[in-house]
């Protein structure tokens, strides 16, 4: 092996250990979270301090279809300079030869950050709280569905086939036998995870057929993400391997739960490291009010980013183990913001609005965003609310063209995640909309077609 390989992590090191590394994946985030990027034959990465991509991979939406986000230079493709964050450097175990994954970070010609990259957009936000002397730290939970095949996008999404040989059931919510419907899928994710040197706290079934969620150990914002970021390829190629699909839609099922990606949230002191939502006495303190008034106040803005399709506003539904408020309350999951059970050096603000299909760099980062404009702003929450948060109305937007539109006028937030990456988001997502517009559902045909 090179020498390069020498500063490669503990984890990948050991999935190389008496073997020889084949190829390297160079990847990097779009701004739907698909990895983009090449594999590169292992020695001719060793030589290489960076490779190019157009720009225009953030321009895409979701279809394959172009935006007009480019700048005013035009839409002329210009190359990125890519260059491998080797922290990053993971396993690709499903692969048939020895092959290593390595996130790259997008720069310009001038080796500036491209700020519309995904990644870039965390690091930015990151940035301004170790500007105040503050390390912001998270801890995602992944909701996601084991599906069975679905070739034809006409067809309703199924629950798939258990070891039992019968399709998932619903509303098993915390059950081992359902767990263990899909022990041969769970295995894989496990064996996967371990090569990759992910740490995993902990798999549940959640409450929709087929429904899963794996939570993470607490960490830096930017590691966190790149895991998430992994662990989805991860868990659609364990899916594959057992002939199902691992399905990240907010709402693949009608009937059935939405998945989210709950976010956990503490700040710790840099100098000290200790967990400035808690005082000397273990009491709550005025940050962690604040934070929490930053949520309240910013998170209608963030939505955009956060429930990034049409599809991702079918999650919020009332009783659907979903939020529709922005209340804040201690242990409560009614609530779209929830304090929960913890110590004092353990007290963290749960975010339970952002979507499993949302990017989780520019997710984590708008989640941070809300909560430092709050720091900032020195907000104050509303009064903690007691009881069931079902029971009042939505407040926030609940479809994507009212989120786009409260999103383009959030001038605080823009300055925070940057006005650049804001600018092309939002075009980006106004082209995904106005291409949903375009499409006639079958509902409306059932029902206007002869009734109106």
């Amino acid at each position: 092996m090179t020498d390069w390989t020498d500063t490669l992590p503990e984890s990948a090191t050991a999935y190389l250990e008496g073997r020889r590394l084949d190829e390297v994946e160079c990847v990097i985030s779009d701004l739907p979270g698909i990895a983009r990027g090449k594999a590169v034959p292992a020695s001719k990465f060793a030589k290489q301090k960076h490779f190019h991509l157009p720009d225009s991979i953030f321009f895409q939406t979701i279809t394959g279809d172009w935006s007009e986000a480019a700048d005013e230079d035009g839409f002329i493709e210009k190359d990125m300079i890519l260059k491998p964050d080797m922290s990053t450097a993971t396993a690709a175990p499903w692969t048939g030869d020895w092959t290593l994954q390595v996130i790259h970070d997008a720069y310009d010609r001038h080796g500036a950050p491209i700020p519309y990259a995904p990644r870039n957009v965390l690091k930015r936000v990151v940035a301004l709280y170790e500007a105040q002397g503050w390390t912001p730290v998270v801890a995602p939970e992944m909701e996601f569905f084991l599906i069975a095949r679905n070739l034809d996008p006409a067809k309703d999404i199924a629950p798939m086939t258990g070891r039992s040989g019968r399709p998932a059931a619903a509303r098993q919510a915390y059950s081992m036998t359902a767990v263990d419907e899909f022990g041969p899928v769970i295995d894989d994710i496990y064996d996967f995870a371990e090569s990759q040197g992910f740490e995993i706290d902990g798999i549940t079934q959640e409450g929709g057929a087929g429904q899963l969620e794996i939570n993470l150990r607490h960490g830096h914002p930017v590691k966190l993400a790149d895991e998430v970021f992994y662990f989805k390829r991860l868990i659609r190629e364990a899916a594959l391997r057992h002939d199902c699909f691992a399905t990240f839609m907010a709402k693949p099922i009608a009937d059935e739960p939405g998945s989210a990606m709950h976010i956990h949230h503490s700040i710790l002191d840099i100098e000290t490291g200790q967990n400035l939502f808690s005082g000397p006495q273990g009491g709550e303190t005025d940050m962690f009010y604040h934070f929490i008034g930053g949520l309240q106040t910013h998170l209608p803005a963030a939505i955009a980013v956060m429930a990034p399709y049409v599809n991702s506003y079918r999650r919020y539904v009332k009783d659907h183990a979903a939020p529709i408020n922005l209340e804040w309350g201690r242990d409560n999951r009614t609530t779209g913001i929830r304090i929960p059970l913890s110590e004092p050096q353990g007290r963290r603000v749960e975010n339970r609005l952002a979507g499993m299909d949302c990017n989780p760099y520019p997710g984590i980062a708008a989640s941070l965003a809300c909560g430092y404009l709050g720091l900032m702003e020195e907000r104050r929450p509303t009064k903690q609310f007691r009881g069931d948060a079902y029971e009042g109305d939505g407040d926030f937007p609940q479809v994507l063209g009212q989120a786009l539109d409260v999103f383009d006028e959030a001038s605080a937030l823009h300055e925070v995640l940057g006005p650049e990456f804001c600018r092309v988001y939002a075009t980006v997502k106004r082209a995904e909309y106005e291409e949903f517009l375009q499409v006639i559902s079958p509902r409306e045909r059932e029902h206007l077609l002869l009734n109106v």
